[in-house]
């Protein structure tokens, strides 16, 4: 029976919002391609329910909306939608979604179409991992090295997966290969590193990290990393002696490395570098701790008005820590004063002693010169 004009009116109408809904998924107006659509019916006989459904679930895509993305691109699918690449959207959807079984399983469907998408072939490897599937995981990556050899994502996958499978040797061996071969930045180097020291192992890490330090002296991120790794081991001068060189590059680290500094026993050290702390709160509170430790008591209580005007009085380490310097100089009025605004159980079971201490002093002075 012949379509009435009404229909092919309709039919025209319905054509027109397609293909305007098509420029508009080509310009970036994903919006404004979806509300184009919401004018056709399709329910319609004569709708082109494949073009419909494949740009209503690429513009829902392009804006993130997965779920929606995936039931309209799935719709295609059911009209007749035979395009392959519609299973490489599809695989995205269902990455982003976390149904991995599905997002390989699309993969698949969309056979040689993979070859102009690397990433499409990643996000199947990556699948395979999540579901513990190891060895097939490797296996893609394997095969996608050989397919993309100019594509060094692969391979930076791969020490990623070895280090998680604790094949560490292996890691480092091909986490320089990669890293020689890729021309990587800074931060491929920090990530391949600290992935290895924060897997405990340590030689491997420092055999990136110091490569790094050499290629990128002035990076304060790889100083950092680097010398945590150094600190993890226990060398505590060398991490100090790291920190500090960083620290030319983000001013943030001399904090850090005063803090080493003081922990390896370089006191005057530690201070000479504390002078370079730009945060005043931080500077105070290790300085103060410097100073107590290296029994400089007189210049520990010369701070009292700077720790008061920053508002560190109210620390009670703080406030134990001056009370304890006054002490040390005689000052058991002012010692006393400092003592009472204590309510830590520990600090003030510790004014306790020093209490009992500065009582027997006051009794038999000559027993505390």
């Amino acid at each position: 029976m012949p379509a009435s004009a009404t229909e092919k009116k309709a039919k025209i109408k319905a054509d027109d919002y397609i293909g305007m809904a098509a420029m508009l998924v080509k310009d970036g107006l994903y919006q404004r391609a979806l509300m184009a659509l919401e004018n056709v019916d399709a329910t319609s006989e004569d709708v082109d329910l494949i073009r419909f459904y494949t740009l209503k679930g690429l513009a829902y895509l392009s804006l993130n909306d997965l779920s929606s993305a995936k039931e309209n691109l799935q719709k295609s699918i059911d009209n007749g939608q035979n395009d392959p690449i519609t299973y490489i959207y599809l695989a995205q959807c269902y990455y982003g979604l976390k149904e991995y079984q599905n997002t390989i399983d699309a993969v698949n469907k969309a056979g040689t179409a993979t070859k102009d998408y690397p990433g499409i072939i990643e996000m199947q490897a990556q699948s395979y991992w999540q579901l513990k599937d190891f060895d097939q995981a490797i296996a893609v990556i394997n095969q996608a090295e050989l397919s993309y050899p100019e594509d060094y994502r692969f391979l930076r996958r791969k020490v990623f997966y070895l280090v998680e499978l604790g094949l560490y040797r292996n890691a480092a061996e091909i986490g320089l290969v990669y890293l020689h071969k890729s021309n990587a930045q800074a931060k491929d180097y920090i990530a391949i590193g600290n992935a290895l020291r924060l897997s405990h192992q340590l030689p491997e890490a420092l055999q990136i990290l110091e490569v790094a330090h050499l290629k990128f002296p002035d990076n304060a991120t790889v100083a950092k990393v680097l010398a945590h790794t150094y600190l993890d081991q226990g060398q505590l001068n060398t991490a100090a002696k790291i920190f500090e060189q960083g620290a030319e590059y983000d001013a943030k680290l001399f904090a850090e490395a005063s803090e080493i500094y003081r922990r390896a026993g370089r006191l005057y050290h530690a201070l000479s570098v504390n002078t370079k702390i730009a945060d005043q709160k931080i500077k105070l509170k290790q300085r103060l701790a410097l100073l107590i430790e290296l029994k400089r008591y007189e210049a520990a209580v010369n701070m009292k008005n700077a720790l008061y005007r920053q508002g560190l009085i109210e620390d009670e380490p703080i406030r134990y820590a001056l009370a304890y310097a006054y002490f040390n100089i005689g000052q058991y009025d002012k010692s006393k004063h400092q003592l009472n605004y204590l309510k830590n159980p520990e600090l003030f079971k510790k004014g306790i002693e020093l209490r009992r201490i500065m009582s027997e002093c006051e009794a038999n002075p000559t027993q505390c010169i």
